[in-house]
């Protein structure tokens, strides 16, 4: 029923050791549908040092993208028994990247959602294929055209509450503020000097968003909106 392909790429596992070791269980993905917008999911997560199980029922696809990922299969995950035996349903998330096939879209995601996989993201195809997921409980709806495969891999990962990013390898991202920027003014923090980030924007719990200046004093807890190189904002929110 199952039939895994290539299930470690070894140099790529080699390489990424040392991380994995530090890494829990929140920090494994099922992708289900290996086409243009699961695959560039599935690979950004895995430059991220993310362990990344791929799935379609695509022998071909799963084929082209095995070296790339942690773990790939042909399956179909519209059978439950399925998902049970690839251990999806010990996963903390899950994407559902399943392209024009709705009935397939909607069919994977209850039995992610009876499977009490705690984050599920979907792509839809319709904003009317996007009222149904989410009318069936599923936690994140993407719409490709307003959200890209690169965005919404780092938003999986939870470091970031929003990413968008720029020409020229620029990025804005919003993010819980990390204790280095907290407790003393922005501008005595040194955030620009050390991290190569700009403060932007704040927002306290219960207020609205403020521009930041060199005296706002981040407390702990404050989303902040940074701006910056995309490596730079990348590892600031890591802190976070």
């Amino acid at each position: 029923m199952v039939n895994y392909l290539h299930s470690l790429r070894r140099r790529r596992r080699k390489r990424l050791a040392h991380q994995h070791t530090q890494h829990s269980g929140e920090q494994r993905v099922a992708v289900i549908g290996l086409g243009r917008f699961g695959s560039s999911l599935a690979n950004e997560l895995m430059h991220r040092g993310w362990d990344v199980l791929g799935i379609d029922t695509d022998t071909r696809l799963v084929q082209k993208y095995s070296d790339q990922l942690t773990h790939s299969a042909v399956a179909d995950c519209t059978d439950p028994e399925v998902l049970r035996q690839l251990g999806v349903h010990e996963f903390t998330s899950a994407v559902v990247g399943i392209g024009t096939d709705v009935q397939a879209s909607i069919l994977v995601s209850s039995n992610l959602l009876e499977a009490e996989v705690p984050n599920i993201w979907a792509k839809a195809i319709s904003r009317q294929h996007g009222q149904i997921l989410e009318r069936l409980g599923v936690h994140h709806v993407v719409l490709p055209e307003h959200e890209m495969g690169e965005r919404v891999a780092h938003l999986v990962t939870g470091r970031m509450l929003d990413f968008i990013e720029f020409d020229d390898d620029y990025a804005l991202v919003k993010t819980v503020a990390p204790d280095i920027a907290t407790g003393v003014p922005l501008g005595e923090s040194h955030v620009r000097t050390k991290y190569g980030v700009t403060v932007v924007g704040i927002k306290r719990p219960g207020e609205d968003f403020t521009y930041a200046t060199a005296e706002t004093v981040v407390q702990k807890g404050d989303v902040i909106v940074v701006t910056g190189k995309t490596h730079a904002v990348e590892t600031f929110a890591e802190l976070s």
